[in-house]
């Protein structure tokens, strides 16, 4: 039986006990994932749900890639005011978040990124789909390659980023998010044949590292409830390299 024959709500994956990040680092599998072969890219455009997802899921190759001089753009679908709920002044959290991607982006080392802000709802792309596919073939036409988030994470901004990527007939590369807390390693759901690994040099990873500091909305605990990323969902996000499935 399941939670709704039971008469309760499922719990979604996202707010259910995690894989703690001591088993995907304990797992061979990631390991021997073949690296990502990037050093023809001349022009890389990033799709974000939300501020933030840009650095957690590729920051260290997005280090990488403006140390060799890629055009990179940026594409930030929503401001992420959403993040806390109840609070009283959402455009003053918008402006924060925004912020903190732009000091983000600078530790990184992508000084010349490109950033195009959609202005969208937080949570509520799945509603606005059609409307972000056409926005999206605008903004990202013309980039030899593009990374979204992954269209099966489970998040739903995360999910309807990726369809629209995929619908706006961008060949996206995905970056997972909220799949390293939700699944486990080997788990037959994830697509780890298209499975690519970016190996991250210790310069690379402490700048992505800084990076993430940045986001200190998403560090501290908000009134009454944890961080959105306390130390054990962090923990995914920072080791020495990165994953992408084609």
């Amino acid at each position: 039986m399941n939670a709704e024959q039971a008469g309760r709500p499922a719990l979604n994956p996202i707010d259910a006990p995690g894989t703690p990040e001591a088993e995907w680092r304990a797992w061979p599998g990631l390991g021997a994932l073949p690296a990502l072969a990037y050093g023809g890219w001349q022009s890389v455009v990033v799709i974000a749900a939300h501020p933030d997802d840009e650095v957690l899921g590729v920051g260290g190759l997005l280090s990488l890639l403006a140390a060799a001089d890629v055009r990179l753009r940026l594409i930030a679908v929503t401001d992420g005011e959403a993040s806390h709920p109840g609070i009283a002044d959402v455009p003053a959290l918008a402006a924060r978040r925004v912020k903190e991607s732009e000091s983000a982006l600078e530790a990184l080392g992508a000084h010349a990124v490109e950033i195009v802000r959609l202005g969208m709802p937080d949570t509520g792309l799945a509603a606005h789909e059609g409307e972000l596919t056409e926005a999206l073939k605008e903004a990202a036409a013309g980039f030899q390659v593009c990374l979204a988030p992954w269209e099966a994470d489970v998040h739903s901004d995360h999910e309807a980023a990726g369809r629209a990527a995929v619908a706006a007939g961008l060949r996206p590369c995905f970056y997972p998010i909220w799949t390293w807390h939700w699944a486990r390693p080997g788990d037959v759901r994830l697509p780890w044949s298209r499975a690519l690994r970016i190996p991250l040099p210790p310069p690379d990873r402490a700048r992505k590292l800084a990076a993430i500091g940045c986001f200190a909305s998403q560090l501290e605990p908000r009134d009454g409830l944890e961080a959105v990323l306390p130390p054990g969902i962090l923990a995914h996000f920072t080791r020495d390299h990165e994953v992408l499935f084609r």
